[in-house]
């Protein structure tokens, strides 16, 4: 019975982007295996809810421009010369829960109603990612005295990532992403025929 409910959590955990999937898929398994009503083991649900690993519920795709310039003194600083790029940086912002930070004792099970009770971890940013295809230079310049700098638009590409980041969180990245990874836990475990699921979050 355990090793049934394994390959179900495997199953639901790779279409954990469509979560209506992952709830089909645990029911279609439960018609196979007898009984459904029997209540399954502690360590079976934290097994379950470790093989989603990292849950990705939410992406932003952004743009974001960023103007970076490189300021020199010459002329025993009587003069300022400019090295400056603008750059049009385009990414996208991941956002979710890293499951595997959980332990044995963030699962509850209660056999006398069929319950569990999951404390997941408070949600964070999982990637910030420029799309290369998209982003570009839109100008380069370099005053007549000024030295090219040519890590200039390195520079401005981290800048880029850390300002699509700051942006998505503004935008309230983090609620969507905690909202998402709720529903997916909740899904997966109802599929495993948990009659009642409570989801509570740490921190």
């Amino acid at each position: 019975m355990d090793r049934t409910l394994v390959v179900r959590a495997v199953a639901a955990a790779a279409f954990v982007a469509c979560v209506a999937i992952a709830f089909v898929l645990g029911r279609r398994g439960g018609d196979a295996g007898g009984d459904r009503h029997a209540v399954r083991p502690t360590a079976t649900v934290v097994l379950a809810v470790h093989d989603l690993s990292r849950l990705e519920t939410q992406s932003f795709h952004m743009e974001k421009v960023i103007e970076l310039t490189d300021e020199q003194s010459r002329l025993f600083g009587l003069v300022q010369a400019k090295d400056a790029i603008l750059l049009v940086a385009v990414g996208d912002v991941v956002a979710g829960v890293d499951l595997g930070t959980g332990g044995d004792a963030d699962v509850r099970v209660d056999p006398a109603d069929g319950s569990v009770h999951v404390d997941l971890p408070p949600p964070q940013v999982l990637t910030t990612a420029i799309d290369e295809a998209q982003t570009h230079v839109y100008s380069r310049s370099t005053e007549l005295l000024a030295t090219r700098k040519e890590d200039l638009e390195g520079l401005a590409r981290k800048e880029a990532a850390a300002e699509l980041e700051k942006g998505a969180r503004a935008a309230g990245i983090l609620d969507r992403a905690r909202a998402g990874a709720e529903r997916t836990v909740r899904a997966l475990l109802q599929s495993l025929r948990y009659r009642i699921v409570v989801v509570s979050w740490r921190g």
